[in-house]
């Protein structure tokens, strides 16, 4: 059995202008943002863990993540729990959008830009329609300090 995946599925969403896209086999579920509580170890983007049905999950906010400012003040922002190689982390995002489906030759690498905070995070870009999206690498949004201070929070996946 030589077959070759041909198109892959993204969650897509929003912060602010920009679009993001997510492999939709990453994604656990999509909730309202729940209580919050704070974190042992400082961290600048994980803001707390929430207990989401016993699990005590570690949030990050994408806009700290990527140097944006801070959601618009009535706005209700969306978390995306997600699933790193070893832990499970709840993502923050503006808004939820669509899902799409890209064939894999549709994937373009990113751009060649300076080294300006996120592009480390961006496994490559995809179009669907007129909107371009940016493929997030999510394991690659935590540093070490942020790896210390899930593990010392969060379960490990199941």
């Amino acid at each position: 059995m030589n077959e070759r995946v041909r198109d892959i599925q993204f969650a897509c969403f929003s912060l602010g202008d920009n679009l993001f896209a997510v492999d939709i086999m990453r994604i656990q579920e999509i909730i309202q943002p729940l209580k919050l509580s704070s974190l042992p170890i400082p961290s600048p983007f994980l803001e707390g863990v929430i207990n989401l049905r016993g699990s005590v999950i570690p949030v990050m906010n994408l806009r700290k993540r990527f140097g944006m400012s801070a959601i618009p003040e009535g706005k209700q922002p969306k978390l995306l729990i997600v699933a790193l190689s070893r832990r499970v982390l709840a993502l923050t995002v503006d808004d939820v959008l669509e899902v799409i489906t890209i064939p894999t030759e549709g994937i373009k690498p990113p751009p060649e830009v300076n080294r300006t905070k996120g592009v480390e995070c961006l496994l490559g870009v995809c179009l669907s329609g007129e909107k371009v999206f940016m493929i997030l690498d999510i394991d690659a949004l935590l540093d070490p300090s942020d790896h210390l201070a899930v593990v010392s929070q969060a379960p490990p996946k199941v």
